[in-house]
């Protein structure tokens, strides 16, 4: 059985921070909520969303009521969601040593099938999608029932503190990518598995992985 590599979406695949940013800062200003200005992104990304949620104002509530606003955003700015560096190499080199792909994200599954379209990869196999930031470990459930896989079978990649906390709950290994959105204590303190300072590092991770 070939195993399953599972990618969070936005800060692992997709560079999306700038475009999401001004989706909320539009939503902020409809809503009474505080905007963000780019040098603040440093500062947010050593907190954890509780604590973000608190220091803009946002109550952490309507997280799940706020994300089809700011999904219309992004579809109406027509911006494509570019990938990292190194990440269309990546995606190629996992496809040819025969790993199953799937995507579980918060974001809409036609954003991101938006995304892989520009980007010409059409080869995963599932994309699992929840506007509840807090279900990841739900839909990794989910994928591993599918398909009747043990978590030993998949391994996730993902760069927040909440994928790692998900990973943890249903047993699948994880690693954190350290190019994404999350500081690195923030992430750390979550314990995951592996870490990936750039792309390139997740295949030599995951020979170890396959071996252990």
């Amino acid at each position: 059985m070939a195993k399953y590599i599972v990618f969070d979406f936005d800060g692992t695949l997709a560079n999306s921070l700038k475009v999401f940013l001004a989706a909320y800062n539009q939503l902020a200003e409809k809503e009474g909520y505080r905007t963000v200005q780019e040098s603040e992104i440093d500062r947010l990304s050593k907190m954890t969303i509780p604590e973000r949620c608190r220091y803009l104002n946002f109550p952490i509530r309507n997280i799940p009521f706020a994300a089809p606003k700011l999904y219309r955003f992004v579809r109406e700015s027509q911006n494509d969601l570019k990938f990292f560096p190194g990440i269309k190499e990546l995606l190629d080199e996992l496809k040819n040593h025969g790993y199953r792909l799937a995507i579980i994200s918060s974001n809409a599954k036609d954003i991101i099938g938006r995304s892989l379209e520009a980007h010409q990869v059409n080869y995963f196999d599932d994309i699992l999608c929840s506007k509840y930031i807090f279900s990841k470990d739900k839909m990794l459930k989910k994928l591993l029932n599918k398909y009747k896989l043990k978590p030993s079978d998949a391994l996730y990649i993902g760069d927040e503190e909440r994928d790692i906390s998900a990973c943890n709950k249903v047993g699948v290994k994880v690693i954190w990518a350290g190019w994404g959105y999350d500081d690195e204590e923030v992430a750390l303190n979550a314990n995951p598995d592996y870490i990936a300072n750039e792309p390139a590092d997740v295949l030599p991770i995951l020979l170890k992985w396959n071996i252990s």
